[in-house]
C-alpha cells in the first residue's frame, strides 16, 4: 500500500500516509500492477528520494492543510504547522500547532515521547531500532504518525511509487519563490501531486493529495520549506525532560491530539 506521506500527530493511527485524509478511505493498487508512463517523472522522483535519505542530519518546517467533508457534503478544511528535526538513524523531534492541539514527537534513540503540551500530559514508548522499525511500530501501537515519515525513510522512492498506475513529469512550477519539477503520479483511488526543487538540492516543497474514493474528492496540501541539512544537532536535542506540572499517562489516553477536532462527523466513501 502507498505510504505517501504523513504529516500527522496525534488521532488514529493510519497503515498509510494517504490516512492524512482524515481517515478516509484510501487503497493503493499493489506494486505488482504498477506501471509509470513517463520516465522523467520517476526519474526525478528517484533523484529527491535518494537526495533526502543520504542525509544524516535534516529540519524542515512545514505547514499542512487537510479536508474533511460533512454528511451534508460540506468541505471544511483544517490547518496546522510544525517543525521536523532528525538525526539518523533513529532521532527526531517533531512539532505540530494546530487550532486544537500543540503536540510534540521526541525519540531519543530507545523510547519515543509523544508529548500533549495543551493538556500537560505525555506518553512514552519503547522504540529501539532504526527510524524505519519505529515508524512501523508507532504505526500499528500508537495513536499517532510521524510527519513526513515516507518521505524520511532508508528507501522512500519504494514507498512512493508502490501502487502507481501513471507518473506524469508536468513541467515546472514556483513554490513559495523556489523554482521546482512538477510530477503528477496516479494511484486506483488517488491521485497526487509532488513538486520537487530544482538544482542540486532536490527537496520536496509541495505535495497535493486528492482522494478519489471521497465524495467531492478532499484533498491534503503540505507545504515543506526552510530545509536544512549537515547540521549539528545540540546534545540536548531529542530528550525530553517533563515540564512542571505535567503527568505521564498510557498512550491510549492521548485519543483527543488530533489535527482535527473531536465532532467533526467525516463523510462516506463513493
Amino acid at each position: 500500500m502507498n505510504r505517501m506521506i504523513c504529516l500527522r500527530l496525534g488521532g488514529v493511527p493510519m497503515k498509510s500516509a494517504l490516512g492524512l485524509l482524515a481517515g478516509m478511505a484510501v487503497i493503493g493498487a499493489s506494486a505488482s500492477a504498477a506501471r509509470a508512463e513517463d520516465g522523467a517523472a520517476q526519474n526525478i522522483l528517484k533523484a529527491m528520494s535518494d537526495y533526502v535519505s543520504r542525509q544524516e542530519n535534516l529540519s524542515l518546517k512545514y505547514d499542512a492543510d487537510v479536508e474533511v467533508v460533512t454528511p451534508a457534503v460540506e468541505k471544511i478544511q483544517f490547518s496546522a504547522s510544525g517543525d521536523v528535526t532528525m538525526n539518523r538513524p533513529n532521532k527526531f523531534r517533531v512539532s505540530r500547532t494546530g487550532g486544537y492541539a500543540e503536540v510534540e514527537l521526541i525519540s531519543d534513540g530507545s523510547t519515543v515521547t509523544v508529548f500533549d503540551r495543551g493538556g500537560k500530559r505525555f506518553a512514552q514508548v519503547p522504540a529501539a531500532g532504526t527510524f524505519d522499525e519505529v515508524v512501523d511500530r508507532l504505526r500499528n501501537e500508537a495513536p499517532v504518525e510521524i510527519p513526513g515519515a515516507d518521505l524520511l525513510l532508508s528507501k522512500p522512492y519504494e514507498e512512493l511509487m508502490a501502487g502507481v498506475l501513471e507518473a506524469k513529469h508536468i513541467g515546472r512550477g514556483v513554490v513559495e519563490g523556489v523554482e521546482c519539477e512538477h510530477l503528477a503520479f496516479r494511484n486506483l483511488d488517488t491521485d497526487w501531486q509532488i513538486w520537487v526543487e530544482v538544482g542540486d538540492r532536490p527537496v520536496p516543497r509541495k505535495y497535493v493529495v486528492t482522494s478519489k474514493a471521497v465524495g467531492a474528492a478532499p484533498q491534503y496540501t503540505l507545504r515543506l520549506r526552510d530545509w536544512k541539512t549537515g547540521v549539528s544537532q545540540a546534545q540536548d536535542a531529542f530528550s525530553f525532560k517533563p515540564p512542571e506540572g505535567s503527568s505521564g499517562v498510557a498512550i491510549t489516553m492521548l485519543n483527543d491530539i488530533d489535527d482535527i477536532p473531536a465532532g467533526v462527523v467525516l463523510g462516506g466513501a463513493k
